[in-house]
């Protein structure tokens, strides 16, 4: 599995109470910018390939890669 960027700012800050409603909704927006932006990276690098992005092969690439349900 590999972790991304957030995830492992996440870990570094261990001093951040996450369960506040602040850092909590910050987290939540901060992840899902950041898999709109690797999806739609694949996304971008796979239309050389006649890739189809309406097929959610960029999703499937995105929860199997990162190990993740969208949260």
């Amino acid at each position: 599995m590999s972790q991304t960027a957030v995830d492992w700012l996440v870990s570094e800050l261990p001093t951040v109470d996450w369960s506040d409603p602040h850092y909590r909704d910050k987290l939540i927006q901060a992840k899902a910018m950041e898999k709109e932006q690797i999806v739609g990276s694949f996304v971008e690098g796979m239309r050389c390939q006649n890739f189809d992005p309406n097929s959610g092969r960029a999703e499937l690439y995105y929860k199997s890669t990162f190990n993740t349900t969208d949260k």
